[in-house]
This record gives structure tokens, sequence and C-alpha cells, in this order.
């Protein structure tokens, strides 16, 4: 009987050489694209210091409005109707030097009528308007 000899299976090597030219070609492209980027021309700035506010003064009246999940208005905690909010806002901004507004909702206010009440300060003429971001029970 004749004699089969069988071939030896090769085993799959990594071949470290070739991954290490890749490597540095990639290195090589990347430096060289980098070196070759035009530097951004930067303005200054100068920015303003935060400073803490002043523990002896009082701090300026803030008016708060605040708008309910029915569409309720409440000025200071006391309910409004939405026909005389915009004649109350240009009162408050004739009366007061610095008139300032918090606009805030409960938890199930609706967007529209809190734009609404955004838009009635705009049309009073008053700049210093912050919008709460927590939320606070009905009327309060």
């Amino acid at each position: 009987m004749p004699v089969i000899k069988k071939r030896a299976v090769k085993k799959a090597r990594i071949e470290i050489i070739p991954l290490i030219d890749v490597i540095f070609f990639l290195l090589a492209t990347f430096v060289l694209f980098t070196l070759s980027l035009n530097r951004i021309a930067a303005i200054t700035i100068d920015l303003p210091k935060a400073v803490p506010p002043d523990p002896t003064k009082e701090p300026p009246p803030v008016v708060t409005i605040q708008v309910s999940d029915q569409g309720t208005l409440y000025w200071d905690r006391e309910i409004i109707n939405k026909d005389i909010l915009q004649s109350r806002l240009e009162d408050y901004a004739r009366t007061e030097a610095d008139p300032r507004v918090l606009i805030a909702g409960d938890d199930k206010a609706k967007y529209g009528p809190t734009i609404e009440v955004l838009d009635a300060v705009r049309a009073a003429k008053i700049e210093k308007v912050s919008i709460e971001t927590r939320v606070r029970p009905t009327g309060r």
C-alpha cells in the first residue's frame, strides 16, 4: 500500500512589519496635514468679570407672572385676567426705574399662553425678562 503524505497545514499569522508601515504612513499623513493648516486669526475679547452681589444692597424688585395649566395668570400670587395684563405691564414699566419680570409656570402649563405672556412683556418694552426653569405649585 502506497504511503500518502499529508500536506502540512500552515497556520495564519499576523505580519507586524506591514502593519507598522501602515501606521507610520497614517501618522506622517496626519502630521503633514496639521502642519499645512493655516492658523486661525483670533479676535481679542475682554470678558466681564463675575462679581458676587453686595449683601448690603436689597435686590431689585421683580414681578413674577405665573401661567397655570388652565391658562390663568398670577401677578405676584394675585389672579389677573389676560385682558389687563398688557396695561398692567405698561404701568409697571412706567412706574419702575428698572423693571424686571420673571415668567414662571406650574407643572402642566401650556406653551402657548406662556409665549403670549412673553410677547406682552416685550410689547411693554421691558428688557429684563427671566424664565423660571423649576416647577412651582400653581399660584405660588
